[in-house]
């Protein structure tokens, strides 16, 4: 099985949860690692499962306006020009039967705050023909600028080992 994982981070708690499920995708296959920048300088990919995730910010995916606000909170330098958002609204639609997963990062508290990047990827994900293979995931971070909740790191790995495994068995199946 061939993956890949795009993603958009600020202060690399997101970069980190990208890079545990790609260890977990990698069990049953293959998989590139892409920042969102990377990807927009990319060929579409045509791998067997897309897997896209940002932080949450104001309730939902990341803007120009809310990235420019992120990086005056770190030192790192921040791509804020493109996020996970515009990258989807300048994708081309996909032909069917094609599978895609939604996750992000967003703050552990207070519980009841509402919103999730990965939510509003998915359904861009969906928008552009894409299949679900799972329900979007959230991955916890303590505070804006993280760190991440204990056991995030472990529990975004099982997510896509069992993506991966369900995938794998999936495409086994079809041929």
């Amino acid at each position: 099985m061939r993956s890949r994982v795009v993603y958009e981070s600020m202060f690399g708690n997101t970069a980190a949860v990208a890079e545990a499920i790609a260890a977990g995708l990698r069990t049953q296959g293959t998989v590139e690692v892409l920042t969102v920048a990377e990807a927009a300088n990319t060929p579409a990919p045509t791998v067997d499962l897309l897997v896209v995730g940002g932080p949450t910010h104001a309730f939902g995916l990341s803007r120009k306006r809310t990235r420019l606000d992120a990086a005056e909170h770190t030192d790192k330098s921040i791509a804020v020009e493109i996020g996970i958002r515009e990258w989807l609204d300048a994708a081309l639609p996909v032909t069917t039967g094609r599978r895609a997963a939604a996750f992000c990062t967003k703050v552990a508290k207070p519980p009841w705050l509402p919103g999730s990047a990965a939510h509003g990827a998915g359904k861009r994900l969906r928008r552009l023909g894409y299949e679900l293979a799972d329900d979007p995931a959230d991955f916890l971070v303590d505070g804006m600028t993280g760190p991440l909740a204990d056991g995030e790191l472990a529990r975004a790995q099982a997510w896509a080992e069992r993506l991966a495994y369900t995938e794998h068995d999936r495409l086994a199946h079809r041929h």
